[in-house]
């Protein structure tokens, strides 16, 4: 499952979804109302389909509706092998804490730290307050991954698509999933 919030970051969730699209993973997708905003402000688009977040459909991907709490992926029966949200605003990482299941993003969330399976959230703002300290403790504790969209330098990126890159790799890296994305470090000797 992904889902995908406010917090600035379009790139990574599309790169994201693109990569395991492409590496067969079935996904199920939820894109909050200011998610929607963030794709089209970031990057231009308005068409917030499985179509315009990838230019191509794709029978793995199925994508819900924000307020659908009825939907398959809102039970704890729905086998799912976890889920990511990425990015994931203040908003969404306090609701997650909290326990709401008011939307399917936060609802999703909480039935998977429930069933015991993988929850990773993606913080991209800064600075992030104490309350947003708080509230990545709380779910750090409750099961859940906090990995920062924080890229790596060691691999020298010449590019914005090579940062990305980095997060999305150690994302793919914590569900398993097989990828090609140049994130490796593979050490240096000392001179």
């Amino acid at each position: 499952m992904l889902g995908v919030t406010g917090a600035s970051g379009a790139c990574y969730a599309r790169r994201l979804l693109d990569c395991l699209e492409s590496a067969g993973v079935e996904v199920h997708l939820v894109v909050s109302p200011p998610g929607r905003r963030l794709l089209a402000d970031e990057l231009a688009i308005d068409n917030c389909s499985v179509e315009g977040l990838l230019g191509r459909s794709s029978p793995r991907i199925t994508q819900y509706p924000y307020d659908d709490i009825g939907a398959a992926i809102a039970s704890g029966t729905y086998r799912a092998a976890g889920m990511i949200v990425c990015p994931c605003s203040s908003h969404t990482l306090a609701g997650i804490a909290a326990g709401l299941g008011d939307n399917l993003i936060f609802r999703a969330a909480a039935v998977t730290l429930k069933e015991a399976r993988r929850l990773v959230v993606v913080p991209r703002e800064m600075p992030v307050s104490r309350i947003d300290l708080s509230n990545a403790l709380r779910l750090s504790e409750a099961g859940a991954i906090i990995c920062p969209a924080s890229p790596g330098f060691y691999k020298h990126p010449q590019t914005v698509s090579d940062l990305v890159d980095f997060v999305v790799g150690k994302l793919l890296d914590l569900f398993e999933v097989p990828h090609e994305l140049n994130m490796r470090w593979t050490g240096s000797s000392l001179r």
